[in-house]
C-alpha cells in the first residue's frame, strides 16, 4: 500500500503495465532467487523481496511473511484495472466475464502442462482422484504465483460480473462489509484472540502458553476444520453490528479520516 501510494503518481496506465509485468514475470525468478526460511533463518534481508524469509538481527527476528515484489505487483495491477468498474454496467460485466473465463482456462492449461507460473509442481496421486485434485490446486500464496492469482481472481471476476444482479440481505451484508474493510480487519484480530484464549482454557492450557506467535502454540491446541468454519461464521455475526454502524456513519458523514476505515 505504501508503494502504491507513491506509484499512483506515475499514472494508472504505468501502474497497470508495471503490475502486469510483475504478476506475469516474477515466477521467472523461481529457479534463480534463493529460497529463505520462514523461521530461524539467517537470510539476507533482500531474500524477502521475492520469498518468505527470516533474518536475525541481535535479539530481533525480522520475518518477511508477505514477499514484497509479487504483492506490489498485485496492488499495482488492481489499481491499474480499477477504471473498469467505472464503465457502463453491461460493458463492465461483459469484460469481467470474459476475463474471468479466460483466467480460469489459462490456469487449467498452464497448470496441467506445468510449463510456468508455479514453483510447486503437481502429480497424479496414488490415493485417487480427489487427492490428485488437491495436489493440482496446491498453489503458492506467499509469494502469490501467477497460477494462484489466475485461480483466485478468475472466479472472483466472474462473481463480480453477476454481483449487480444479486438482491436481498446477503448482498446488503456483503456490500456493508466491503465498505468498512479496515474496521473489520482490526476488530477480527481482537475477537479471534479472545476466542483463542477461551478455547485454550476449555482445552486445559495455561494463559501463558498462548502468549506467543501462532507458530509456537502448544501441541494439541486447536480445533478441526469444520469448527474453523463455525468460528468463522460466528465472527462474521458478532462483527456485523459494529461494521454496520461504521458503514452507516460513513454514509452520513464525509470526514476525510473515515475513508481509511
Amino acid at each position: 500500500m505504501i508503494v502504491l501510494a507513491g506509484c499512483q503518481y506515475l499514472g494508472v496506465r504505468a501502474c497497470l503495465i508495471i503490475g502486469a509485468v510483475i504478476v506475469f514475470g516474477h515466477n521467472a525468478l523461481n529457479d534463480i532467487w534463493p529460497t529463505g526460511q520462514m523461521l530461524g533463518g539467517t537470510d539476507p534481508l533482500w531474500y524477502g523481496l521475492q520469498t518468505q524469509s527470516s533474518t536475525v538481527i541481535g535479539p530481533i527476528i525480522v520475518i518477511s511473511a508477505y514477499p514484497l515484489i509479487p504483492w506490489v505487483g498485485v496492488m499495482l495491477l488492481g489499481y491499474g484495472t480499477a477504471s473498469l468498474f467505472e464503465k457502463e454496467a453491461i460493458e463492465r460485466d461483459r469484460i469481467l466475464l470474459i476475463a474471468g473465463i479466460s483466467m480460469i482456462c489459462a490456469f487449467v492449461i498452464i497448470r496441467a502442462t506445468g510449463l510456468y507460473g508455479e514453483a510447486n509442481p503437481w502429480q497424479i496421486q496414488e490415493a485417487g482422484l480427489l487427492a490428485s485434485v488437491f495436489d493440482f490446486m496446491n498453489l503458492s500464496k506467499y509469494p502469490p504465483s501467477l497460477l494462484f492469482l489466475l485461480a483466485t481472481l478468475g472466479p472472483m471476476a466472474i462473481f463480480c460480473a453477476y454481483a449487480d444482479r444479486m438482491s436481498g440481505a446477503l448482498k446488503d451484508a456483503l456490500v456493508m462489509f466491503g465498505r468498512v474493510p479496515f474496521v473489520f480487519y482490526v476488530a477480527h484480530f481482537y475477537l479471534i484472540r479472545l476466542f483463542s484464549f477461551a478455547l485454550a482454557w476449555y482445552q486445559g492450557f495455561e494463559p501463558e502458553e498462548m502468549m506467543t506467535f501462532f507458530f509456537f502454540l502448544p501441541e494439541g491446541y486447536g480445533v478441526s476444520l469444520s469448527w474453523v468454519y463455525v468460528i468463522w461464521i460466528l465472527v462474521l455475526i458478532l462483527l456485523y453490528p459494529i461494521c454496520k454502524w461504521m458503514a452507516e456513519l460513513k454514509t452520513r458523514r464525509k470526514d476525510w479520516w473515515l475513508s481509511y476505515l
